[in-house]
């Protein structure tokens, strides 16, 4: 059922995936918070998955382990392998000093596309 906490950690994932947007339509594109908010996005669309099937929604940042959770519904969720191990590099690297490293804007634009791609899938599978 599309309960209000599903509806909102939908909404918050498509509030990163505009900013994402807004971010990459500036002339320097700012990879480093474009990565960011495209892990982000694919965490929140996962677990938007998640409580949509009334699972536990873990209070961690590993989509890995998110994408394994929501295999356990639905094993097509396996296709999203490659999309989740990108987008997981992108969390720790782009936000802490000591990990800090700097993306490229190729880094930020197929980050944008792998979020996009969780977006299509999982939306997909919750009935609206």
């Amino acid at each position: 059922m599309l309960t209000d906490y599903v509806k909102n950690w939908l909404a918050r994932a498509d509030e990163d995936i505009k900013t994402i947007e807004l971010l990459l339509k500036e002339d320097k594109g700012h990879p480093n918070p474009v990565c960011f908010h495209a892990q982000q996005a694919g965490e929140k669309y996962l677990k938007g998955f998640l409580a949509y099937h009334d699972l536990h929604v873990r209070k961690i940042h590993d989509l890995e382990v998110l994408l394994k959770d929501s295999v356990s519904v639905d094993e097509s969720f396996a296709e999203l392998m490659p999309q989740v191990k990108l987008l997981n590099q992108f969390y720790t690297e782009s936000r802490y000093p000591d990990d800090y490293v700097e993306f490229s804007l190729q880094d930020a634009k197929d980050g944008y596309e792998a979020a996009k791609e969780i977006k299509i899938f999982v939306l997909a599978k919750i009935k609206r």
